[in-house]
């Protein structure tokens, strides 16, 4: 299938049923327990710094690793894989003095997606799966200042953001991937910069692919980092007109239901949702099982919440099988019609009644 018809058969899919997404990528490579060489590989051996823990480098040093956890979460029941690129920006790689990878880390990691789909997607035909190209936040923040003392200092301008975000896209692209998710988003104007990118992008290029936007609730409070609510940080994006809006990370199913519903209330698009396994203990660890994470799924889709789930942290193909499982005959939440007027945002939501 070419792009334009998996593009096509994807719109078709999300309107018969929910789509399931696949599970943490993190998760599952530290199962590996790999080693310093391990992530070096040959090509990097003689690389300047500590390289372990930059995940996204083993889509070249290590590639059989990753279209492993890819085929083993499309056994499980995934629709959508996404690329092994969290960090594959230029200003997340200069941590490992590896900016220059950025492009290629995208390109490969697109291109080890596509060939696990595609091999699964020809034995079964009439189920296509498809490839999402992960945009993760970066290490830095655009609207907090990183230094108390100086809350005016910034240590990243929106150009910055915007130049790499937009290099990323350009490999993933290339790549083979289907749609894009901005995804763990802590600060919206990070975000921001991301879709100005992308539109940048498609219009140079005048291919366009949907692209879902996912932030993160970092704690109870019920706000992002940089302090919006689902609600306002939905009317801070909703001009970009991405094909689905959710929440992702930090918090576990049973914690993120309630900001899920504020956004699937409020939406006139697709809503996505891949909480955590539960909340980590206190060594770190996510302790869920994939049979209580699905029971608390399975409520959310019964309510009409869901359009696309998977898993984020602590989450493994079995908690996607799982998943797959409970929400397999549950209807997909109904695109709702939402009355046009002004909508604006602060940390609050601000509507302006006709």
């Amino acid at each position: 299938m070419t792009r334009e018809e998996r593009q096509s058969a994807l719109h078709k899919v999300i309107q018969d049923r929910i789509i399931v997404l696949d599970s943490a990528m993190g998760t599952m490579i530290q199962d590996h327990h790999l080693s310093e060489a391990d992530y070096r590989g040959e090509r990097f051996k003689d690389h300047e710094c500590d390289v372990r823990g930059n995940n996204d480098l083993l889509n070249l040093t290590y590639p059989e690793i990753i279209s492993e956890i890819h085929r083993a979460n499309l056994d499980a029941g995934a629709d959508i894989i996404e690329t092994n690129t969290f960090n594959s920006t230029s200003i997340s790689q200069a941590d490992y003095q590896m900016d220059r990878l950025a492009r290629e880390l995208n390109l490969e990691g697109a291109k080890l997606a596509r060939a696990a789909c595609d091999a699964v997607s020809i034995q079964t035909s009439d189920k296509p799966r498809f490839v999402a190209g992960a945009l993760g936040p970066t290490n830095k923040t655009a609207s907090i200042s990183p230094d108390v003392n100086d809350p005016g200092f910034r240590n990243v301008t929106f150009d910055d953001l915007r130049n790499a975000y937009k290099e990323a896209a350009e490999g993933l692209i290339a790549g083979g991937v289907d749609l894009l998710f901005v995804e763990t988003i802590f600060d919206t104007l990070n975000a921001k910069a991301a879709l100005f990118a992308l539109e940048d992008l498609f219009s140079q290029t005048r291919n366009r692919v949907p692209v879902v936007v996912s932030g993160t609730i970092t704690d109870k409070s019920g706000r992002t980092l940089s302090g919006q609510t689902p609600e306002a940080f939905w009317n801070s994006v909703r001009h970009a007109t991405p094909f689905a809006i959710g929440l992702n990370c930090a918090l576990g199913a049973e914690q993120l239901r309630p900001y899920i519903s504020d956004l699937a209330r409020v939406a006139n698009t697709y809503i996505s949702a891949y909480p955590n396994a539960g909340l980590p203990n206190e060594f770190g660890e996510y302790e869920q099982s994939p049979e209580d994470m699905a029971k608390h799924v399975r409520e959310w889709a019964q309510n009409g919440l869901l359009n696309l789930v998977g898993g984020c942290c602590g989450s493994t193909p079995a908690h996607i099988s799982a998943i797959a499982k409970a929400i397999a005959e549950v209807k997909p939440r109904a695109l709702p019609n939402i009355p046009v007027r002004l909508r604006l945002s602060g940390l609050e939501p601000f509507d302006l009644a006709p």
